[in-house]
Formats: C-alpha cells, sequence, structure tokens
C-alpha cells in the first residue's frame, strides 16, 4: 500500500511517500481502506522526532485519526461489516491507504459526512467531548473558555459546549478565527497577545466578575497560569495542549484559595479501554449532532496525500481555521 512515511526526523521535506507492507488485522481488530486522515500537531511532533508514537504503533508512518471503510474482520471480529463507513482515531498510521483499528475505538460515519469532512472529526470531537464532559464535567449554563479557538478542537468544543446548555467563550490570535468560532455559536471572543492580561480583565467581565467555571486550554505556557486567574471557585483547567510551551509558573495561592482544579488530557497515549470509552461516549452523544446538522467539523484545506509536506507546512503558518485534511486516490 502507499503510505507517508516520516525518512528521518526534520522539516516537512522529510514526509516521503513509499510502498509498504499492508497490515494484518488481529483478534478483535478491522482492517480499514482509509479515504481520508486530518493533520494534527502531534504529527509535526513526531516528524520533528520530539513525539515517538506509542506502542504498538506504527512508528515511521504519522497520523491519528481516519475515515473510511472497513474492507477485512480479523479473528473474533464482529461488530461490523465490510463496506461500513468507520471513522475513529488511532496511535499513528494514517497517512496510509490501509490501516488496523480494534473494532470497539471505531464509530459509524453518518451520511450527511463525505469522506473529507469525516476525517477532519475523531480527534477534535473527540478530545472536545471528552474534555467537556469526562474530564471537566461542563454543566447546564455553564461558562466555558477556549483557548485556541479556531483550531479543530477549539470549534468542536464551541459547538459541544452549546449542545449541552453552556455557554462558550474564546480566544485566538487572529480575529479570522475568533469569528469563524463566533458563526457557530461563540458568546464572545477575544484576539490576545503575548500579554494575557488583557485575556484575565475581560473574562472577569464576561462573568460579572465571578469568573469562568472552565477552561479548556489547548496552548499551555504562559495560558496555564492566567487561564488559574480567569476561573471561578471551584474552577476546572484542562489541559490539552503545550503549543506556547511545556512549563508553566503555577499561583499556588490561587489555586488553594479557589479549590481549583487543573487536570491534563491526551488521548493519543492512553490505554485501549481509555480510548474505546471515549469512542463510544463520542458515538452515543456526539454522531447525532453530526448528523442532523447541529454540529459540523470546519475544513481549512484538503490535500491530496502526495502533497503531505505542502500540509505540513500549511498547519505551521498558524493561519489555519479548522482541520487540514488529506484524501487517498486509491487505485483499485
Amino acid at each position: 500500500m502507499r503510505a507517508i512515511v516520516i525518512a528521518r526526523p526534520g522539516g516537512p521535506e522529510v514526509l516521503e511517500p513509499r510502498e509498504v507492507p499492508r497490515p494484518v488485522p488481529g483478534a478483535g481488530e478491522v482492517l480499514v481502506r482509509v479515504h481520508a486522515t486530518a493533520l494534527n500537531r502531534a504529527d509535526v511532533l513526531q516528524r520533528e522526532g520530539r513525539y515517538p508514537a506509542p506502542a504498538g504503533s506504527p512508528t515511521h508512518i504519522p497520523g491519528l485519526e481516519f475515515a473510511g471503510e472497513v474492507a477485512e474482520l480479523g479473528p473474533g471480529a464482529r461488530d461490523w461489516d465490510p463496506g461500513d463507513r468507520v471513522f475513529g482515531i488511532t496511535g499513528g498510521g494514517a497517512y496510509a491507504e490501509y490501516l488496523v483499528a480494534h473494532e470497539r475505538a471505531i464509530a459509524a460515519i453518518p451520511d450527511t459526512l463525505d469522506w473529507a469532512a469525516a476525517a477532519a472529526v475523531p480527534e477534535a470531537f473527540i478530545t472536545a467531548h471528552d474534555a467537556l464532559t469526562t474530564q471537566s464535567g461542563t454543566r447546564l449554563s455553564e461558562r466555558v473558555l477556549v483557548h485556541a479557538v479556531g483550531s479543530g478542537v477549539g470549534l468542536a468544543a464551541v459547538q459541544l459546549a452549546r449542545a449541552i446548555g453552556a455557554v462558550p467563550y474564546g480566544t485566538a490570535r487572529k480575529a479570522a478565527k475568533v469569528e469563524a468560532a463566533r458563526a457557530l455559536g461563540l458568546e464572545d471572543g477575544l484576539v490576545v497577545s503575548e500579554d494575557l492580561a488583557p485575556m484575565v480583565e475581560r473574562a472577569r467581565a464576561w462573568t460579572a466578575g465571578v469568573g469562568m467555571d472552565v477552561v479548556l486550554d489547548l496552548v499551555g505556557g504562559a495560558y496555564v497560569p492566567a487561564s488559574l486567574e480567569a476561573l471561578a471557585t471551584h474552577g476546572r483547567l484542562i489541559l490539552i495542549g503545550t503549543l506556547a510551551g511545556r512549563a508553566a509558573e503555577i499561583p499556588l495561592g490561587r489555586v488553594l484559595a479557589s479549590r481549583l482544579t487543573l487536570r491534563g488530557t491526551v488521548l493519543r497515549a492512553r490505554p485501549l479501554e481509555e480510548k474505546i470509552a471515549a469512542t463510544r461516549a463520542f458515538a452515543r452523544d456526539v454522531v447525532p449532532l453530526l448528523a442532523s446538522g447541529a454540529a459540523r467539523p470546519v475544513l481549512d484545506r484538503v490535500y491530496p496525500l502526495a502533497e503531505a509536506a505542502e500540509a505540513h507546512r500549511r498547519m505551521e503558518s498558524n493561519d489555519t481555521i479548522g482541520k487540514i485534511v488529506l484524501t487517498m486516490d486509491h487505485a483499485d
């Protein structure tokens, strides 16, 4: 099969198309004929040699999410039939024409989504849904602040927060990203710079001085202490990404006095059973929203698989709004 391989650590130019062996599904697994995948920051880090694939995942083929059809059942697999349209997350290997996935860690694609749109869903919506429900327990009428609100996860979080009756606010580095989120239900947003003090002030103004109930932080670094300052008593900060840095100074006095919760979350490194639980919750709560049109993925650009390097350059520009998708052109 064709795949994009990381030839060596480095820039986008190290992504090379190659012929590699097609994987074989094991017990309880299915072989998926991939029609599209989407880019994530983890792909860039893996390409640079800074984020190795988890044990059991392909080490040199990036890609954390996919949309495709079941091509073959492994021993004991019985939940799906060949030809079923499915999507899901994986530890790696989605920049390829085929991959294997556990039969319980995939979900049915609603008819409303084509392959490219479906590929833009799993990582963004499973991450956002898990952060809002399992990790933070966001409730009706609570106020949620989403950093990097123009990202795939950010735009998904805005829609899902609205779906559960919460009120989403957001920050981004560019006005166009805030406006894109506003079109999907963002209550209000702020364009931020290196100085995050205005964000804390705006969060208090949005909440009449009370503070945010939940912050979803996809940025990390200096955003962490600023977000803690922006929280209400008993507020919850869910750290999802560290694009702005992996170190932060925590205002412990603020954490103690306001009984704050700081929780980190990542999907890629979770045990299989936790990934299955997150996928099943997504299938139960989110797929119906996608099917009805109450929620939708946002695509920034779509590239053929062979142009993976150019897609990575696009991601590193930080000009994206929503997801970048790679599509397969199956020869058979």
